[in-house]
């Protein structure tokens, strides 16, 4: 296999042709609204969407608030522990940056912060702001630009710590960004928020309707997707996770479901000695992607070394 080959239409030396069928399924059924089971509402009487809109988010902990205020997102006011008589530098610094960036602050009962908090590690703040603005899938193609790039494929992760910890790792690698579903699927709240330690806020993470349409696309934009499976022939040091990959992340129960792993160019997995059945999706998500950089970060060395060599100029030699 040819390292860092570019993906072009009608070859595919990562296991497959290249090809992707369009014809029909005859089995399939066509689709019919359930009036019960689907809780559609005639026109006019639906309900509103679930934007948000009119429900503030969360943000808790010193360091998702720090970076809160860095990435100057709108945020609507703060909520701050009253003070049991100790001083608190680090908690008096963050409320003096608040209120410099004209936020509100209110001062409240360490009781009210527990009992809004989602795990309890408010550490005595938390930010009102509005719900979180997801970016497109053309966005994140677009961050990726046109050399090696990664893209995390989430295929259903639904709880919030692992998603953070996720978004965490890319962008601490430099992914080009995440892509989620809009259904069935963690979203950017507080728990989140608080683990990727504010990363949620640096990182295009794309909501998309249907998550097998949205790898086409990235193998149109010249991307490799590839599945982390237990199922999967070759461990990671063996496959082809070089160059622009869009790696997928299958949830915390089933693994990545069989109509992802049949839009995928490879798989690949996790070598493992232990007795232990596997590491969680977020775990594995960073051993994974620290072997795409290692292999970016080599790539990257050796084209220094060989433009370095060719600069070398030979001192000229007396007749």
């Amino acid at each position: 296999m040819a390292k860092n080959q570019s993906r072009k239409p009608g070859r595919d030396v990562r296991g497959g042709t290249g090809k992707r069928s369009r014809k029909p399924n005859p089995q399939a059924r066509p689709y019919k609204k359930d009036v019960r089971r689907r809780g559609y509402m005639p026109a006019g009487k639906q309900k509103p969407a679930r934007p948000g809109a009119t429900r503030a988010n969360l943000i808790e902990g010193r360091r998702a608030v720090a970076e809160a205020l860095d990435a100057g997102i709108p945020l609507k006011r703060a909520l701050v522990a009253a003070s049991t008589g100790e001083r608190d530098r680090s908690l008096e610094e963050l409320v003096v940056r608040l209120e410099q960036a004209d936020v509100r602050v209110d001062y409240v009962a360490r009781d009210l912060l527990d009992s809004r908090s989602s795990h309890g590690a408010h550490q005595g703040i938390m930010l009102e702001v509005e719900p979180f603005a997801y970016a497109t899938l053309d966005d994140v193609i677009e961050a990726a630009g046109e050399g090696d790039a990664l893209v995390l494929l989430l295929d259903h992760v639904t709880d919030e710590g692992n998603f953070g910890a996720i978004v965490r790792t890319a962008e601490v690698v430099g992914a080009a960004g995440v892509v989620v579903a809009n259904a069935r699927a963690a979203r950017v709240g507080t728990a989140a928020y608080k683990t990727s330690a504010g990363a949620v806020l640096h990182l295009p993470i794309a909501q998309v309707p249907n998550l097998a349409t949205a790898a086409e696309q990235l193998k149109e934009a010249g991307f490799w997707v590839g599945a982390a499976t237990e199922h999967a022939h070759d461990d990671v040091w063996h496959a082809p996770l070089d160059g622009r990959i869009c790696l997928v992340m299958g949830s915390e129960g089933s693994g990545v479901s069989a109509l992802m792993r049949k839009k995928c160019d490879f798989e690949c997995k996790l070598p493992q000695r232990g007795r232990v059945e596997s590491l969680n999706v977020a775990q594995a998500t960073t051993a994974i992607c620290y072997e795409w950089l290692r292999r970016v970060m080599e790539k990257d060395e050796r084209s220094t070394q060989g433009t370095d060599e060719a600069a070398v100029i030979l001192p000229e030699v007396d007749a």
